[in-house]
């Protein structure tokens, strides 16, 4: 308790003692049912033991939650003060991944407890025990008894609505108390969040109380159970997985942040960008999410690049802006084998083409490029506009906008443009990472000194060097090979263009000192620069209008 702060001890303090003062009467009243009691809670135990116990040689996924269908039935069979006994084990037994666990322990089964027992006051307000055939005893209902429905379930899920209202209440105040945060923010989401899955634990509940009060009894209750735990088990594998691809993504980008502290949290707004146009465009949500992931992602190339190339403050020779322009192929080399990418693999490869053809690495035109490539080069170039950096200064917004739309046609997509322009019209622009090397600037004029116009590597009013672009890493110039249905795409054989870019970044990679060679493994790195022209060597994140 000392690690607690004052506030949260006395939180606690007086959780447990309403928790006490909720089970006491079942404790003195001689009518309690003692053996549905001792059951239920037996059950609802083994339940939460069941996921920190070796289960068929493995073990419960982390996430999967209490298991409420047997407290809610508790609410449905018993009294209000016995309902609340029995979230007292498994709610003591639950696991918790942080410390003091047994404070912890202690807290969640105060928390079911009043949870259950306002859950009873108010199922036997709405009558909820007469809809199940008779009082709170927990036998079996006379042969040939109905339940009263459909009126049954009016009670049942005023009941699991008034658990989840319970719950939801007391984890607010412990996360304004124990972690101090604002009574204005300490409840937001916890509801929209929980609402539905106790809704469907309620009815679950309810389905194992109306079998226990029927002419089959307990054995055909407990059946019900089986079918709602599994999906429980298997719903939380699925966010479990999730989590993985997400601590997949995150550890990506926090590598390319790291190697190239210049861009960094540039990934993260490209992502929200993109996300930004996928929507404009009315993508469905999960191709939107793709969308999401493809713009992070979309520089995970520069792992490749010697890092000497991406923090070079001087310009770049035209060999080392070739090894730069190789970072998507060998980005897309590097989640290759990463299955839940899926389409986010082909925005890597093709982030840097231009539907004028003039783009690398493969040089394709219009609507050979594939569609999440095109949403994000936009969403690419916009932000590598409005983000100041060391060696660039950011532009505004409008300014930003302008210039995209200038080039839209040539290097951009016009549809991809206006769809970011609409987004932005309509939401702002309000990016959720930023950093002290990348600061973005939100609305406002051009900074004094900066180009008013001009799209990195294509306007020529603006001086080399003052425009950043995404930069990507190099495969081993000896393993460089055409992506998957890129010879198909360009008629059948890669571009001349493409196949003169790789022999000269061989060059440039066998003139590099050995320190500063790519890792084995690597395929080649790539940017949307000029062929010619000086800039910082950070990167591209913005090649022509962007990186």
């Amino acid at each position: 308790m000392r690690v607690l702060p004052p506030a949260a001890r006395g939180y606690i303090l007086c959780a447990v003692l309403a928790a006490a003062a909720c089970v006491t009467p079942a404790l003195t009243d001689s009518g309690t049912p003692w053996a549905a009691v001792a059951l239920l809670a037996v059950l609802y135990l083994g339940c939460e033991l069941v996921k920190v116990c070796p289960l068929l040689g493995s073990r419960v996924p982390e996430g999967i939650g209490s298991f409420f269908p047997v407290v809610l039935a508790a609410v449905f069979l018993l009294p209000p003060a016995a309902a609340a006994l029995v979230a007292l084990p498994g709610g003591c037994a639950g696991t918790v991944a942080e410390r003091p666990a047994r404070v912890r322990r202690v807290w969640h089964g105060a928390q079911q407890a009043m949870a259950a027992w306002a859950a009873g006051r108010a199922y036997g307000l709405l009558r909820g025990p007469d809809s199940l055939g008779g009082g709170p005893s927990a036998g079996s209902g006379p042969p040939g008894w109905v339940a009263d429905f459909p009126y049954a379930m009016l009670p049942a899920a005023a009941a699991a609505v008034v658990f989840c209202l319970v719950l939801t209440a007391l984890d607010g105040g412990i996360l304004a108390t124990a972690e101090r945060r604002p009574a204005a923010t300490a409840w937001r989401g916890l509801l929209t969040l929980s609402l539905v899955p106790h809704c469907v634990h309620g009815l679950a509940g309810l389905m194992m109380a109306v079998m226990w009060r029927s002419p089959y009894g307990l054995p055909a209750a407990l059946l019900v159970l089986l079918p709602m735990y599994i999906s429980c088990w298997v719903f939380a594998q699925y966010h479990r997985e999730r989590s993985a691809h997400r601590a997949t993504i995150r550890a990506l980008v926090q590598a390319v942040d790291i190697k190239d502290r210049y861009t960094r949290g540039h990934s993260e707004r490209v992502g929200q960008a993109s996300a930004m146009i996928a929507r404009e465009l009315g993508m469905a949500d999960d191709r939107m999410e793709v969308v999401r992931i493809a713009g992070i992602l979309h520089d995970v190339g520069k792992l490749g690049v010697p890092t000497r190339l991406l923090r070079k403050d001087g310009p770049l020779t035209p060999a080392e802006r070739r090894i730069i322009e190789l970072h998507p192929e060998y980005g897309h080399e590097m989640v290759r084998g990463i299955g839940f990418l899926g389409e986010a693999r082909s925005a890597i490869l093709h982030h840097h083409e231009r539907v004028d053809g003039s783009g690398y690495p493969y040089g394709l035109t219009g609507e050979q490029i594939p569609v999440l490539a095109r949403v994000v080069a936009v969403a690419d170039a916009f932000d590598a506009m409005t983000s100041t950096r060391s060696y660039s200064r950011a532009r505004p917004v409008p300014v930003a906008l302008a210039e995209l739309d200038r080039c839209a046609g040539a290097q951009f997509d016009p549809a991809m443009v206006r769809a970011l322009t609409g987004a932005i019209g309509r939401h702002g622009w309000h990016p959720v990472v930023t950093s002290d090397e990348d600061l973005q600037v939100i609305s406002g004029n051009a900074p004094a000194g900066v180009a008013g116009t001009g799209v990195p590597g294509i306007w020529p009013s603006v001086p080399p060097g003052q425009i950043p672009e995404p930069a990507a890493p190099a495969p081993p110039a000896d393993r460089v090979r055409a992506a998957p249905g890129a010879a198909d795409r360009n008629g059948g054989a890669l571009p001349e263009r493409a196949r003169t870019t790789r022999s000269a970044a061989r060059t440039a990679l066998r003139a590099l000192p050995a320190q500063d060679a790519p890792p084995a493994g690597a395929d080649r790195p790539g940017s949307d620069a000029p062929a010619t022209g000086g800039r910082p060597g950070r990167g591209a994140d913005g090649a022509g209008a962007g990186g």
